[in-house]
């Protein structure tokens, strides 16, 4: 009899309300597309959530905005963690769609300003003014499959504890 193998994602699978908040803290996405000569192109992008969907500004001369629009190949992975017990992720495959309601435009990117940046903050206006100079345009990534884990969910916190221990264990006495 086969048995299936065993991934973090079949381990300690990240689905549900759990992936769309941790979606939502998250303030970096790597997406990967396809070139028209095949190639790989991969960036690390900024995301918003908005209504349970993911959100990406992209500017108007950008290679993936032109990989969109020819319908090539999209792949993206969230993820964070630093070692075993820290490692969570979402990957996801889909397509991107051009947001084209400007009250949903203004949203975003009010959603944007609020995570990225804060009143006051030295880059903040820099990054609006660019955005109408290279015709930044906000894109949903519109998943057709999302994979996720999180190993911090079976993590156990060291905790001290009050335990009455023979007279001869000495070596282990708080």
């Amino acid at each position: 009899m086969a048995v299936a193998p065993v991934t973090a994602s079949t381990w300690q699978p990240l689905r549900g309300d759990k992936r769309g908040a941790y979606l939502g803290r998250a303030k970096t996405i790597r997406v990967a597309t396809l070139d028209e000569d095949g190639s790989i192109y991969l960036s690390p992008l900024w995301m918003v959530v908005h209504e349970k969907k993911l959100y990406i500004p992209i500017d108007a001369a950008s290679r993936h905005a032109a990989n969109f629009t020819a319908g090539r190949a999209l792949a993206a992975l969230v993820d964070g963690g630093d070692e075993y017990a820290t490692v969570s992720g979402v990957r996801i495959t889909g397509t991107m769609h051009e947001v084209t309601d400007p009250e949903l435009e203004e949203t975003l990117a009010q959603l944007l300003y609020d995570k990225y940046f804060h009143v006051g903050h030295p880059y903040a206006e820099q990054y609006l003014e660019l955005g109408e100079v290279v015709g930044r345009r906000y894109y949903e990534l519109a998943p057709t499959k999302m994979i996720g884990w999180d190993m911090r969910e079976i993590t156990t916190i060291a905790m001290p504890e009050a335990r009455t221990l023979p007279a001869h264990v000495e070596d282990r006495i708080v």
